[in-house]
């Protein structure tokens, strides 16, 4: 539907069509983009496939048709000239898809409805080897920009991995010529151009290694097509900057000068809002040292900046300011516009965590600092019990985000620490490759490094630890486990990663697999029996029996929640999910 100031102006079934399949609304291909005359609409969905037909007796090679087929061959209403052709079944055809959460994307295609003649085209001209998203216009809608996927030899899972081939396109409307912008072999993605059309600005990574990844960002010069990069990737943080570590800009990220532009990253343990200039490449902090640990960019209009802030005991804010000019940044005057007050009964920290250097290789991988995110209850009760929580990834971050299960937990009594391990984002490059090759080890290490400095120096139980986490994370804690099975007296893991093995076989990613461990990967590559070797002596369930004869007393349990998904989503799987760990807790703690 398009609607206006005067109501609906159009109303359009476009699978009805018939010149697509289902439309994508969301995920990393979709789109939704205006013409610049605001006629057209460009977008993705599903290339359509012939329609299942149900087999018939007669279509068996040699098999008897009926006498009225006879009759229309002989005076020559089907295929006169040649043999009749027997239709394929094409219902039991396999056709890969892009992995966890995209299971029903395979072939998207870029499609244009023209309101005004209220004509639909699906786009010619994109090579068969490459998959299309993320478009937009050109600046004289005569072409279309768009990210094009690598998808040969073949798909691997696009969910939380910036690390595959990709790259930024401009087809020519008119001529059909597709024609490459980006660097031929990296990970572009992201296009966003500058109001005056003049600039083209986007993300673009290294191809393999972490599945995530400090970016730099790029851009094109319209006119001239030259590419240039105004921030590189950041391997050692400082104060004013950390890296970019975004999966996407947001859509409307340029101020009206077409000169800066505006983004959300996370900055440690922090996602701050930063203004870049472009020709220059210097960067300002909007954010820095606000008491919301967590700020998000909405849109940027006529340098009206609308954006949300939260903080892990502070749902999140909608509030509004006005861009000053170049050069005057700061302060800049944020005016909420829906104030979200505080929750009681729940206080935040961030805790700096030194690793120890190591004896074998005082040098090697340096001794990077990392962070963790401790939630308390503000109540006498203590010592508090502590649910310690390692994210997944694990080339993610928890940033001072509101997260109301973790409100929650606080609020039944509990206090939550949230660790950054090394290899997490937005402390620089040289920590997320510092995790290569040392999964189970180093992010396990740096986990009950964490706990311990915790128990130390804050007033919490050291005999009633719990554990919480999910798929990387859910491998850590089964690794703490492991190591010290009388210390924790609760755990309750979401799709955890417990067999590196078994995983090669059934995994979007298998890539990583090889990757995290340090060993080459290649599309070709059949892993040997060392292989094999290795990643189950780093898997969790190798130790399984450390864990039943170190826990005496308590009992387990399994949930299947067959819609949710690895990321167990979704309004009534996550309020299942918190209200089964919080008694589990409760249970087992003794609160």
């Amino acid at each position: 539907q398009v609607w206006g100031s005067s109501g609906r102006s159009h109303s359009v079934d476009l699978t009805a069509l018939g010149k697509h399949g289902e439309v994508y609304t969301e995920g990393p291909f979709a789109c939704l983009a205006w013409s610049h005359s605001e006629t057209r609409l460009l977008y993705v969905a599903e290339k359509s496939r012939p329609k299942p037909q149900p087999p018939c007796p007669w279509d068996a090679p040699g098999a008897d048709r009926p006498a009225e087929e006879h009759r229309d061959e002989q005076v020559g209403t089907m295929h006169p000239g040649a043999n009749r052709t027997v239709t394929q079944d094409q219902r039991f055809v396999y056709h890969e898809d892009w992995g966890e959460a995209l299971s029903t994307r395979s072939m998207p295609v870029l499609c244009a409805l023209d309101l005004e003649s209220s004509s639909l085209s699906v786009l010619e001209g994109i090579p068969e080897h490459l998959c299309p998203g993320q478009a937009l216009w050109s600046p004289d809608d005569h072409g279309v920009v768009f990210v094009g996927w690598w998808n040969e030899p073949f798909r691997l899972g696009l969910s939380a991995c910036s690390n595959r081939r990709s790259g930024i396109f401009h087809l020519d409307l008119d001529s059909g010529h597709c024609e490459l912008l980006s660097a031929e072999h990296a990970a572009a993605c992201s296009p966003r151009l500058s109001p005056n059309g003049q600039r083209l600005l986007y993300l673009e990574g290294d191809l393999g290694g972490p599945h995530r990844q400090c970016l730099r960002l790029c851009m094109i010069t319209w006119q001239t097509g030259q590419a240039v990069t105004v921030l590189d990737v950041v391997h050692e943080p400082t104060e004013a900057f950390a890296g970019l570590y975004v999966e996407a800009l947001p859509p409307r990220c340029w101020a009206a000068d077409s000169r800066r532009a505006v983004l959300g990253t996370p900055q440690r343990s922090r996602t701050d809002l930063l203004l870049v200039d472009t020709e220059t490449a210097i960067i300002t902090n909007l954010t820095a040292g606000s008491p919301e640990g967590c700020w998000e960019l909405l849109t940027l209009q006529w340098d009206l900046l609308v954006a949300t802030c939260s903080a892990p005991h502070q749902p999140p804010s909608l509030v509004v300011a006005v861009l000053p000019p170049a050069g005057q940044e700061l302060p800049i005057h944020w005016v909420p516009v829906k104030n979200s007050p505080t929750v009681p009964g729940v206080t935040w920290k961030t805790l700096q965590i030194q690793p120890p250097q190591s004896r074998q290789s005082p040098t090697m991988h340096g001794t990077q600092a990392f962070e963790a995110l401790l939630l308390s209850p503000t109540d006498s009760m203590v010592p508090h019990p502590l649910i310690v929580c390692p994210h997944g990834g694990p080339h993610a971050v928890f940033d001072a985000r509101w997260r109301p299960s973790m409100a929650a937990l606080c609020c039944l009594g509990f206090a939550v620490l949230l660790v950054n391990y090394r290899g997490s984002l937005g402390f620089g490059q040289a920590s997320i490759s510092s995790l290569l090759s040392r999964v189970g080890e180093q992010d396990v290490a740096d986990t009950q490094l964490a706990v311990d400095q915790a128990l130390s120096t804050e007033p919490l139980d050291p005999h009633r630890l719990a554990l919480l986490a999910g798929s990387h994370g859910a491998f850590i804690a089964l690794h703490l486990l492991a190591n010290e099975p009388e210390r924790y007296q609760a755990c309750a893991l979401r799709s955890p990663v417990s067999n590196l093995p078994a995983l090669l076989g059934t995994s979007d990613i298998p890539d990583w697999r090889y990757t995290s461990l340090g060993l080459p990967y290649s599309f070709e590559r059949v892993p040997s029996a060392e292989d094999v070797a290795t990643m189950l002596l780093r898997s969790p369930i190798a130790r399984a029996a450390r864990v039943r004869q170190g826990r005496g007393r308590g009992g387990g349990g399994l949930l299947w929640y067959p819609e949710g998904g690895h990321a167990l989503a979704g309004v009534d799987t996550e309020a299942d999910v918190f209200g089964n760990c919080a008694h589990w807790f409760l249970q087992y703690l003794g609160q």
